[in-house]
């Protein structure tokens, strides 16, 4: 009898383990499960957000729909003028390209506010717009708001026309080239330059190093050199109108009024005014190419979004190795 018991709770507690154990298999298989699907779920979630990012990113941002009516094209150029800003050749050609190519487009105005920048980046859009001018029978007019200045006034003068406020800042005919020097603090600090070139001058403009007479005048040179190409480019847009006084291009900046004087701009005149009274356009559709938030993030973060993204592709087997 006692054996038969004995064998009885033994078997008892065999079907107990059994049953345990298949619990625990049967909950790991569903923990395994819903962890896949929220794998799988959070995967497309990613695929998902990393298409509509890229959407943002490529979508055009000028306007989709041309609209057939005759109206005025407005390109602005605000800010700096520099490779990586908002006003670069790149934008600013490209927006100037498509308004001169759409038929429905009477005119063109360059709405300014800008204190400068390159003047590569300004020759840039300056020669395109004489190309353009040359090939479409379409006038493209500058109107200057607050400021025009520097590389700014060097596209202004491109245009066929300058208009300005009473108060707008013009002019800034001029190049500069800026820096520091240390010598003579690091000599009151006992501080000791090495640097070591293999050419005489492939330290010129270094702060920290005594920059020579020489030197110097090469570098007053450039900055002739990029000056008269200033000047010759103000004087081929500018002509007749621009008074003949070597102040002109003596780097000062100008009132609009006074600028209207000298033959630096034209008229006052506001954007609605030009549109209205010189285009004969009133409706003023905007082509100016702008950086979205995305573009502006993708060019912040592009680099580890980049690599996540294709770390995410690899991991499901779509990026070819």
């Amino acid at each position: 009898m006692q054996d038969d018991h004995g064998s009885g709770d033994h078997k008892q507690t065999g079907k107990w383990e059994k049953d345990v154990l298949e619990k625990l298999v049967l909950s790991t298989v569903k923990e395994q499960r819903a962890a896949r699907r929220w794998r799988i779920f959070f995967r497309f979630m990613w695929v998902a957000l990393l298409g509509a990012f890229i959407w943002l990113i490529y979508r055009d941002v000028t306007p989709s729909k041309v609209v057939a009516q005759p109206h005025t094209a407005l390109i602005e150029i605000k800010g700096p003028i520099a490779p990586d800003a908002e006003s670069s050749a790149q934008s600013i050609v490209a927006a100037l390209r498509a308004a001169f190519e759409d038929p429905a487009a009477k005119g063109i105005v360059l709405l300014i506010n800008s204190p400068g920048g390159s003047p590569v980046q300004a020759g840039i859009v300056a020669d395109e717009i004489h190309r353009l001018r040359a090939l479409h029978d379409k006038p493209i007019h500058a109107v200057v708001e607050e400021v025009a200045a520097s590389a700014a006034y060097y596209i202004a003068s491109a245009a066929q026309n300058i208009y300005v406020d009473r108060a707008s800042i013009v002019g800034s005919i001029g190049v500069l080239m800026n820096g520091f020097g240390f010598t003579e603090l690091m000599d009151k600090l006992g501080i000791e330059r090495r640097l070591m070139t293999a050419g005489d001058n492939k330290g010129f403009m270094d702060p920290f190093s005594p920059t020579s007479e020489e030197q110097q005048r090469y570098a007053q040179m450039l900055l002739d050199d990029i000056h008269q190409q200033f000047i010759d480019v103000v004087r081929k847009g500018r002509g007749d109108r621009l008074q003949a006084s070597p102040e002109v291009f003596s780097g000062l900046i100008w009132s609009g009024q006074r600028a209207v004087q000298m033959g630096l701009a034209d008229e006052l005149a506001s954007l609605d005014q030009v549109a209205r009274d010189v285009i004969q356009a009133e409706n003023i559709i905007d082509y100016t190419r702008r950086e979205n938030v995305a573009m502006r993030l993708a060019r912040r973060f592009g680099a580890g979004v980049g690599e996540s993204a294709l770390l995410t592709l690899r991991d499901w087997g779509w990026v070819v190795r």
